[in-house]
């Protein structure tokens, strides 16, 4: 059967995710792309994975609008006013997601939308109707747990109504990220987030004095988490996010020796000569910059798009080399997990590519979660399920690993069920990871029906529609099923 056929006949499918597959089935037959054997024999060998996008990249993988110059400007091009209401404000943004493309063809990043919101909250009453109905309306008409808000890091009535509401509905859509900063979010506000994510698994706690140092000593001003975890420049990008899974480039070496002094630096530069062409093809050829809406009114910038360099795999690839240390376990496991990285973070931040301008025409360090058909590969950095140390101990041998990703990485937590009668408790192990150097801190009850899968969000119930043959709105659903059944992710080590 063809690929095409495939996707018709398909009847867990619904009819705009036949639409979207049969999309990728086009896409994949042009391949524009310049790839010489060397770079083939990795990806053959699953070492450098493009994480489906396409052989001819036609628009950037992660776009991220300047929403306030939106809702400040209106859109000549969409025939919007700038919005003097809740009303038309949750209107117009519903509008503009509908015409922000991204690698899952739905938008990756719906702005900070308590502070974008929060200029049109006159009476509460009407304010949580609306917001009510747009995360209603989000969920259901934007079926892809990519989606991503932001919140934070002041306190805000948007902001408030947004927790009670998400906790109120426990829909998957939209992902949630609290930017947090000690001594700026108050401590009630973060409290009520973290209540929210034990019943949730949203917001997460993103560590906003290091993204906004970060990005500002990048020159990139202003920031975003988008899609799963991933810190972007606002008004700008990536892209592409091509990863090196370390997991099957370690078997390519004949012992350590031969991966630190050979086949780390190639596969390193392969992925790089990668990441290069399908820039150049996007920058040079695909129209993109030349012809967006988006960038003709300004809402992205040429110049504020980067491109992410991901690995995954770290866990396997250290426990290969190791002679039976494991990671997450050991002091000289993490040592070497170190020192891979740190390689790897030189050649990164050693290369440019003259075709983009934000970070100098350096990449982004990207700690990838996963794809559903990943066996035996842990997420970016992550200790693997089954093998996870006692919490402090956690978050002490992850937190070393975070400094070398501004574009993402993060841990993920599940905690019992009795954890909700105490959210504060939650809050302090929150503020203990971030001050520890963690960057990105999620939990969720272990009851929950929403869950994080790796950086995505799935209902158990979704997962359980599907298995039985039913079609599920979410197209992240069958994703969340394949990680469950080959990441184990359902089997995380419970906290207390």
């Amino acid at each position: 059967m063809s690929p095409a056929l495939a996707v018709i006949t398909d009847r867990t499918l619904t009819y705009q995710q036949k639409v979207a597959g049969l999309a990728r089935v086009g896409e994949s037959t042009e391949s524009p792309l310049r790839i010489g054997p060397e770079l083939r024999r990795y990806i053959d060998a699953g070492a450098i994975c493009d994480l489906y996008e396409g052989s001819a990249p036609y628009r950037p993988r992660y776009i991220v609008p300047d929403y306030e110059r939106f809702m400040s400007r209106g859109s000549a091009f969409l025939g919007l006013e700038p919005p003097r209401d809740i009303w038309e404000a949750t209107a117009a943004l519903l509008v503009l997601y509908r015409h922000v493309p991204s690698i899952t063809t739905f938008p990756v990043y719906l702005g900070d939308i308590d502070a974008l919101l929060q200029p049109f909250v006159a009476d509460e009453a009407e304010a949580r109707k609306a917001i009510g109905l747009f995360l209603l309306s989000i969920d259901r008409t934007i079926n892809d747990s990519f989606c991503h808000a932001d919140i934070g890091p002041d306190a805000t009535a948007a902001g408030r109504l947004i927790l009670e509401l998400t906790r109120e509905q426990k829909n998957a859509v939209p992902n949630l990220s609290l930017k947090y900063e000690a001594g700026r979010t108050p401590d009630d506000f973060a409290a009520l987030a973290a209540s929210v994510a034990l019943e949730v698994a949203k917001p997460s706690f993103a560590n906003h004095a290091m993204f906004g140092r970060e990005f500002r000593d990048m020159g990139l001003g202003d920031y975003a988490i988008a899609s799963c975890y991933n810190g972007l420049p606002k008004g700008g990008g990536s892209c592409t996010l091509v990863r090196l899974n370390l997991a099957k480039a370690a078997p390519l070496a004949a012992g350590l020796a031969d991966f630190s002094s050979r086949v780390l630096p190639d596969v390193v530069a392969r992925q790089l000569e990668y990441m290069d062409e399908r820039v150049r093809f996007l920058v040079a050829e695909s129209g993109f910059f030349e012809s967006s809406f988006l960038v003709k009114e300004g809402l992205v910038r040429a110049d504020r798009f980067s491109a992410m360099f991901g690995i995954v795999g770290l866990a396997e690839c250290v426990n290969a080399f190791s002679g039976g240390a494991r990671f997450g376990k050991s002091d000289e496991a993490d040592a070497l997990g170190l020192e891979i990285i740190e390689r790897i973070a030189a050649l990164v931040a050693a290369h440019r590519t003259p075709l983009l301008a934000a970070n100098g025409g350096a990449y982004l360090l990207h700690a990838q979660v996963g794809i559903d058909d990943d066996r035996g590969v842990s997420p970016g950095c992550r200790i693997p399920i089954g093998e996870e140390p006692d919490l402090p101990e956690h978050i002490l041998r992850s937190a070393p690993f975070h400094r070398f990703f501004p574009s993402g990485i993060g841990d993920v937590f599940a905690f019992e069920p009795t954890a909700k009668a105490n959210p504060r408790h939650l809050l302090d192990i929150a503020k203990g990871a971030l001050a520890s150097g963690l960057r990105y801190f999620s939990a969720y009850a272990a009851d929950a029906d929403v869950v994080r899968i790796t950086g995505y969000l799935v209902k158990r119930s979704e997962i359980e529609r599907l298995g039985r043959g039913e079609q599920s709105l979410q197209d992240t659903t069958a994703l969340g099923r394949n990680a469950v059944n080959n990441l184990g992710v359902l089997e995380r080590r419970i906290r207390s």
